[in-house]
């Protein structure tokens, strides 16, 4: 028998789009004379459609393309994902599904039983657990059918505040009483740096506790803040990754089972899973492409406004822009004060030339006499403060969004996500726009990145490199006057947000108690800005938006 795994890019609520990507694949697969070819989770409609699985037309149009799409499957089998109605009388109006459509007949529904309600998930939101637990048969091949979360029962510990277990049923540890043959998972699980590895041991896992192959299909794409980067896989009984799909790419890729079922030990045939920093780096790289790329396609637009500033942020958010959208497509600002140097404006030209990007000069110094001058009255002779340096943000942020409604584009966000962290950013000023392309990169990966970026040639300037990181918002001003330097600043960070380390915790690996305080005092003072942010791409298991909920007005 032979299957296919279609990775593939969906649109939430394209219902034609997808019913069309899906066929596609099917007549692929029947030219390659496949027996069964597998779909992602939700698939249908696209994941994740939050709040629209509420209204009844939306799941009267995934049972529209179920119907569509079983009158594909004279030649090839399909297992795909959509919502499905419960018809009990009691319990969420609806299932998460696996369908399994042959010879132009619905012939098996299967539910998913775990429903995450962590970090992005919100699952039980909309669906009823399922309780029941039967295989699938297809041409005798007995087949353990899941979704995403169910093989994820038993994980890797992230955190200190972590369990395992996170369920008390194991949905695998229930159907292998029934002897399968082999796995088969659909999937919608979305990109994260910091936790390539722990799929793969979930994957591995259960394929070597139930000693069968498993077929893998997770979903590609972009939605809003999410990033799915696919890396489907196929794994035989002993564990081993026969194969992993490219990430960021559609493609549908075809297996004898045979061959699995019957796959010898040993190591010599493995594909071997990049887990090295460098890889951890490239991939954030092609996530955030990826994620720039996906969110204008979808929205309808194709063209990006940035402010230039000549530091590393604006510097890497441009270079990115330009490689996701194209330099024809990509108008960086830059917008001069008094207190800009020289430097910065001469490093900003340059790196726009080496992109190809033509780009415009608007010096915000008149604007901001203009401000002052009518505020005078209102500010009585009150000394200059931070007011000022906030007032000159504003006016670029009002500039950029000028030119945006003007001229149809999307104004990129260019602020990292150690300032969003601390609040080192100004509410209406730098913080506006309609993506923020860095707010889930830490500033140490920002500069790990850009390095990426120049690995063959130079394009973004040495000079940007070496700078000393300022906001240039008062004469010689430098992040380090207010904040710990980064290399310090960004572990604290990363222990107290991804790891969810207390203070006692933290100082104790090494660092100073007292900045430690400071750090996590920042952080959680600064909650109202970030809950003001715009959607932020999300490249880590914990980044600021969907996945992290804090209360605004708290006492912690």
């Amino acid at each position: 028998m032979k299957i296919a795994i279609a990775q593939l890019n969906f649109r939430i609520a394209d219902f034609d789009g997808n019913f069309n990507l899906m066929k596609e694949a099917i007549l692929k697969a029947e030219n390659d004379e496949v027996d069964l070819i597998v779909f992602s989770e939700l698939a249908v409609c696209g994941y994740p459609p939050l709040d629209l699985l509420e209204q009844r037309d939306f799941i009267d149009r995934c049972s529209e393309s179920i119907r569509r799409l079983t009158d594909c499957t004279e030649k090839v089998a399909v297992i795909v994902g959509s919502p499905c109605i419960n018809h009990n009388e009691t319990g969420k109006k609806l299932y998460n599904a696996a369908y399994m459509l042959s010879n132009k007949q619905v012939v098996a529904i299967r539910y998913k039983t775990l429903l995450p309600t962590y970090d992005i998930f919100d699952e039980y939101r909309y669906f009823e657990p399922n309780i029941e637990f039967d295989l699938v048969e297809f041409k005798g091949i007995k087949i353990a059918l899941t979704i995403c979360e169910d093989i994820w029962d038993d994980q890797p510990v992230e955190n200190a505040f972590s369990r395992s277990r996170l369920y008390t049923v194991s949905p695998m540890d229930l159907l292998s009483r029934q002897q399968p043959d082999i796995m088969i998972n659909i999937s919608a699980s979305p990109f994260a740096a910091n936790r390539l590895q722990a799929r793969e041991e979930v994957l591995r896992m259960n394929a070597t506790r139930y000693s069968i192959p498993l077929f893998y299909c997770n979903q590609v794409g972009a939605n809003t803040e999410l990033i799915f980067d696919g890396s489907s896989m196929v794994l035989d009984g002993h564990g081993r990754t026969i194969d992993q799909f490219d990430p960021f790419v559609q493609e549908v890729r075809s297996y004898r089972l045979e061959s699995l079922i019957n796959s010898p030990g040993g190591k010599d045939d493995e594909v071997k899973i990049n887990l090295s920093e460098e890889y951890r780096i490239e991939m954030i790289h092609k996530a955030l492409i990826f994620g720039i790329k996906d969110y204008f396609s979808k929205m309808g637009f194709k063209k990006a406004v940035l402010g230039l500033s000549g530091g590393m942020d604006s510097a890497l958010t441009l270079a990115l822009a330009v490689e996701a959208l194209g330099s024809e497509n990509v108008l960086p600002v830059l917008m001069p004060t008094r207190f800009s140097s020289d430097h910065s404006i001469i490093d900003s030209i340059a790196l726009a030339d080496n992109l190809g990007v033509k780009w415009s000069r608007i010096p915000v110094d008149p604007m901001m006499d203009s401000f002052l001058e009518q505020l005078v009255p209102e500010f009585g002779g009150l000394a200059e403060d931070v007011t000022e340096e906030n007032l000159q943000a504003r006016i670029r942020g009002v500039i950029l969004m000028a030119l945006a409604n003007k001229l149809n584009l999307i104004l990129l966000n260019t602020s990292n996500k150690s300032e969003a962290a601390v609040g080192y950013a100004t509410l209406y000023g730098d913080m506006n726009g309609g993506l923020s392309v860095l707010g889930d990169v830490y500033k140490t990966d920002v500069y790990a990145i850009a390095r990426h970026v120049n690995r063959n040639t130079t394009i973004i300037p040495y000079n940007i490199y070496i700078k000393a990181p300022s906001a240039e918002l008062r004469p010689g001003q430098k992040d380090s006057d207010s904040l710990p330097d980064y290399s310090i600043l960004d572990p604290i960070l990363y222990r107290y947000i991804e790891m969810k380390e207390q203070a006692a915790t933290i100082a104790g690996a090494g660092f100073d108690p007292a900045v430690v305080e400071k750090v996590i005092s920042l952080v959680n003072r600064s909650e109202y800005k970030r809950f003001q942010s715009p959607p932020i791409l999300r490249v880590s298991s914990k980044a600021f938006g969907l996945g992290r909920r804090m209360p605004l007005v708290a006492k912690y």
